[in-house]
């Protein structure tokens, strides 16, 4: 039997079995032998060689006509690329438009209305994408009102976990987004004035290749928050302070809720489990308190994913507990332990007592501003191209004892 194959050692070549060898190593066979192996010897002729060269060039001419003819596509396009530019710019513009308003068509979305001012006013309000995930399944969304205006314009909302409080935030933000990128939306009505930036704090994560935990991360986006948001600006807070201790997350979200409301002065949903919290509603003239409807029937939690006015008058942290099917044994602890706690809550005034005696957050400021304004001016004072190292050292010694004053 005679093959012809090829490798990319010898190319193209004939190769029979040992047996039949001898008839081509003859003088006049027309073969020239190249290998010898167990079973099999392998030759070349002239014409298989001219045929491998033909085959070779012909491939490389169809490279270089590939390389030849896109040369002329790049150039033709090149030649028209400001024409072409443009029809992808207007069939991107065709494709959002058809898209939102087939979206628009099949929920039921309304147009939103712009006004003067800082007003966020939607009616019926739904998150669009957990809408599409429950119809799936037959289950129908639970709209909701957010009444934003100068009056109300933090609003804080409890209750307890998987209560909604989450998609609400994010069901109002998207609704602003879509709003001002000249959409439809997911809502009854909606009216709002224009939002110069949106902002959210909201989910756990963490950064693991910076170093950063999921409370470092969360400080970075609220500092951020508190130093960029401006009064024209909407922004939603989800259980900020929940990445470190009771004490220490409760205090930040007491002085971020105050921040938001004194100097940020935006348009504001911040979500909480503190219920401590409320407490500000008696002190901040433009917070208002909101929590997720939720009852226990029969010993079972029932969630109603309804925003209520007022606070919640509970967390049912054990109730959610039960229904994610924690242990009996463990469920009957927590609520001894929860027992003991709430006693002693009800002798002492529980985590949030003093803090009715606080200053507000801007008397505050002006009590720290008081306090480095002095050491400010005397850093003024120095000549620090006058010092000697001992009169250097001694201003930093009067400057220390002036900030331990």
């Amino acid at each position: 039997t005679l093959k012809i194959k090829h490798n990319a050692v010898l190319g193209y070549f004939v190769e029979v079995p040992s047996r039949h060898g001898d008839a081509l190593m003859s003088e006049n066979s027309g073969f020239a032998h190249r290998q010898t192996l167990a079973g099999v010897v392998r030759f070349n002729s002239t014409e298989l060689h001219e045929e491998a060269m033909r085959v070779t060039q012909a491939g490389a001419h169809a490279l270089a006509a590939e390389a030849s003819h896109f040369e002329d596509l790049v150039e033709q396009v090149m030649a028209r690329k400001d024409a072409i530019s443009t029809s992808a710019d207007a069939l991107a513009r065709i494709d959002v438009a058809a898209a939102l308003a087939e979206r628009a068509a099949e929920g039921q979305w309304c147009r939103p209305e712009f006004t003067n001012g800082n007003v966020l006013e939607i009616i019926g309000g739904r998150h669009p994408v957990v809408e599409s995930a429950l119809a799936k399944s037959g289950d129908p969304f639970v709209a909701n009102d957010c009444i934003l205006a100068n009056d109300e314009r933090l609003w804080l909302v409890s209750g307890p976990n998987m209560g909604g409080k989450s998609t609400f935030l994010r069901q109002n933000a998207l609704i602003v987004i879509l709003a001002q990128a000249g959409s439809f939306v997911p809502a009854t009505s909606a009216k709002l004035g224009l939002v110069d930036r949106l902002f959210s704090r909201v989910g756990a994560s963490d950064n693991l290749a910076r170093g950063q935990s999921t409370f470092m991360v969360e400080m970075v986006e609220t500092a951020a928050i508190l130093q960029q948001a401006t009064e024209h600006s909407f922004v939603i807070l989800d259980e900020v302070g929940r990445g470190t201790s009771t004490y220490d997350g409760l205090a930040l979200a007491w002085a971020v809720v105050e921040a938001v409301h004194e100097t940020n002065r935006c348009r504001c949903l911040f979500a909480t489990h503190y219920h401590e919290l409320t407490r500000l509603a008696d002190r901040l003239d433009a917070l208002s308190l909101h929590h997720v409807r939720a009852r226990e029937w029969k010993g079972d939690l029932v969630l109603l994913h309804e925003l209520a006015k007022g606070p919640a008058d509970r967390s049912y942290g054990l109730a959610v507990a039960k229904l994610a099917g924690v242990p009996k044994p463990v469920l009957a602890r927590a609520k001894s332990v929860l027992d003991k706690l709430e006693a002693g809550r009800a002798e002492t005034g529980g985590l949030a007592a003093g803090l009715g005696d606080l200053p507000l957050f801007a008397a505050s400021l002006e009590e720290i501003e008081e306090t480095t304004d002095g050491l400010r001016d005397a850093l003024a004072d120095i000549d620090i191209d006058a010092l000697s190292p001992r009169d250097a050292l001694d201003q930093l010694y009067a400057l220390k004892a002036l900030l331990e004053d």
